[in-house]
């Protein structure tokens, strides 16, 4: 008798040509996921597999389109579907198993959430049957993201997965961008169910607004045209709307002067003679005062952190306030908007331009000319700078200065949270949007090597630098092993001062320099534990060190030059460097300090606002927790 073989599943080569037929197909739930995916233009899945993802793998193994980078960290899936949204603009997607696997993701969602970033995360459950019976890796991912999502699905029914991720994507995308989670059951992935595309999305309730409100529009520009001290208060739905150009144009158009937030730093050229830095506790002394001393603040897509405004009810008093965001909560929420405007950041500049251009043209145009004088005067008098360590040393903020002069504007700059984060925002030029990734509003350390390997995926072309402080790096590292294995050639630069930096410099500050668990990795007998540079030479990349001020240019152009591993350099700096200007928190901007070499004191009659020498009282500052 011959013998009888099951047919072999159809290749996704084939399922797509017969899904373009317009033919509904008998496949998989897990096929159906692939299939999905494709059809949204994935090219690039971050995860790791496990039991109830595993029915998914199967066909993903087959894909011609979709690229899966096996991460060794679900953190790592999630911050590098990150860096991959945040430099493309396009949707990152990350995969994990039920239970650990799903809340190992839920860091990155966190951070998405708070940096308004479009992921999509497609998590396994267990079997729909054994939902709810403590089953093995059984986790409520579904609730425990709800708070940090846009939205988040439980599939059990294998028909709903097309439906499901296009409204997943649509919703991740549309609107103020964030993640959106997918949790399915494994048996939903394992049915027969049909696949057809496109499937009919069902939001009735998901109606972003996009274009603003004429009359608001007009009631902006009457207040632009009244101003005597406007400032253009830019916060990161600038970037995230693709609005930079329309922001120039109407720079351009105004001459009125620009502060931008850290989630913002690119939207407008640094070079650009209206650019004042950047706003909040360690915001140049130009943009910190010219937001106290407006009359009128211009707000794009920002939302009043607490790390901008400092304390709340001294915080610009004197200033009428236009807000403009996609998202409404925002608006008024922590300061009354006397105009509030819901748009996109694109479109709400559009508008703001042709209204503003004809009040030009009628002659009701504002005029900020001695305003554009007296905060040019707080920037050149000013600078940013840093103070100089003991002997030969080497200043943090000097190999920062010098790695964006290296590796120039065309590269990607990602960093993490500490110290290095603001030296990186401060100190590194950037003339272009999404040229800056950093986690704002989480603050995650840990988050610059996944995020910038996320970056070099989508960006090939680039160079991709991640800023990392010691403390940060040691949180995530194991990536730089999925880098060397998928040729993803990101460069590291650990900014090494053997602390947790940002927390030790508050601890000088304000608990009498008792360093309470902030030395990291120098042993008692001097050794460097781990040594950086053997720690990058096991994991496969090239390993560099540079300890003195004059190797530090031929370091950074000996990284550039390598283009086929990663590489990992150790900037050895000295330990007591602080991160200048500074507001501490709890107390107003006006009591903004630096440091005692970095500029002269202010002139009492020149203006209210005196920066403080580093040495000042600042005993009423609400002393909280800081990487």
């Amino acid at each position: 008798m011959s013998e009888t073989h099951a047919a072999p599943a159809p290749t996704p080569a084939r399922l797509a040509e017969q899904a373009r037929a317009k033919a509904p197909l008998d496949v998989t739930g897990a096929q159906s996921l692939v299939l999905a995916l494709e059809a949204l233009e994935v090219d690039t899945v971050f995860g790791i597999p496990g039991g109830a993802i595993l029915p998914a793998y199967d066909p993903l193994l087959d894909s011609v389109k979709v690229r899966h980078i096996l991460v060794r960290h679900e953190q790592g899936a999630g911050h590098a579907a990150e860096g991959y949204a945040a430099a493309t603009g396009k949707v990152g997607v990350c995969m994990a198993t039920s239970g650990p696997g799903a809340t190992n993701l839920v860091t990155a969602l966190a951070d998405a959430h708070m940096d308004s970033v479009p992921i999509v995360a497609i998590t396994g459950q267990v079997a729909s049957a054994s939902i709810g019976t403590d089953a093995f890796q059984e986790a409520d991912i579904r609730g425990i993201t709800m708070p940090i999502t846009k939205h988040n699905y439980l599939v059990t029914n294998p028909a709903d997965i097309p439906r499901v991720l296009a409204e997943a994507f649509h919703i991740a995308a549309t609107g103020r961008p964030g993640p959106v989670l997918v949790d399915i059951s494994k048996d939903a992935l394992q049915s027969r169910t049909s696949f057809a595309w496109p499937p009919r999305i069902d939001l009735p309730g998901y109606h972003p607004v996009t274009r603003p409100h004429a009359k608001q529009i007009r009631e902006a520009s009457k207040l632009i045209a009244a101003a005597e001290r406007p400032v253009l208060y830019v916060g990161g739905g600038v970037i995230r709307a693709d609005a930079s150009e329309e922001l120039r144009q109407f720079v351009e158009l105004t001459r009125i002067p620009v502060v931008t937030t850290l989630m913002a730093r690119g939207a407008l050229p640094d070079s650009h003679e209206l650019h004042l830095g950047m706003p909040g506790m360690h915001g140049s002394v130009a943009a910190v005062t010219a937001l106290q001393k407006s009359d009128l603040l211009i707000t794009l897509g920002a939302r009043f952190d607490d790390r901008v405004t400092g304390q709340l009810s001294s915080f610009a008093t004197g200033a009428k306030v236009i807000h403009a965001d996609i998202d409404p909560a925002e608006i008024s929420k922590n300061r009354h908007a006397d105009v509030p405007i819901v748009g996109s950041c694109k479109d709400v500049l559009i508008d703001l331009i042709a209204s503003v251009d004809a009040d030009i043209d009628a002659g009701r145009a504002g005029d900020y000319s001695a305003w554009r004088a007296r905060t040019a005067g707080w920037k050149r008098d000013f600078p940013l700078g840093w103070t100089e360590g003991e002997g030969d040393t080497l200043a943090p903020q000097y190999v920062l200065e010098r790695l964006s002069a290296i590796a120039g504007p065309e590269a990607v700059y990602v960093a993490g949270v500490g110290q290095h984060q603001m030296w990186a925002a401060q100190f590194v030029e950037y003339e272009r949007p999404r040229a800056w990734l950093n986690s704002g509003g989480l603050g995650t350390m840990g988050y610059a090597v996944p995020a910038a390997m996320g970056a070099q995926v989508g960006e090939p072309d680039r160079t991709v630098w991640a800023i990392d402080g010691d403390g940060c790096f040691q949180m995530t590292n194991q990536e730089l092993a999925t880098c060397v294995i998928n040729n993803i050639p990101i460069k590291v630069a650990v900014i090494n001062n053997s602390s947790l930096g940002m927390v030790r410099q508050w601890q000088s500050l304000f608990y009498d320099k008792r360093y309470s668990n902030t030395d990291l990795h120098t042993s008692a007998d001097g050794q460097r534990i781990p040594d950086f540079v053997k720690l990058a030479d096991a994991y496969g990349c090239v390993g560099l060190r540079c300890e003195r001020p004059e190797d530090v240019d031929e370091t950074i152009r000996q990284a550039m030059e390598i283009t086929d591993r990663p590489v990992v350099v150790d900037f050895v700096v000295h330990r007591d460097a602080m991160v200048w200007p500074m507001v501490a928190a709890g107390v107003s901007n006006d009591l903004i300090q630096v440091a005692k070499d970095t500029a002269p004191q202010w002139d009492r009659e020149e203006s209210e606002a005196i920066p403080q020498s580093e040495d000042a009282d600042h005993s009423d500052a609400e002393p909280i927790e800081e990487n």
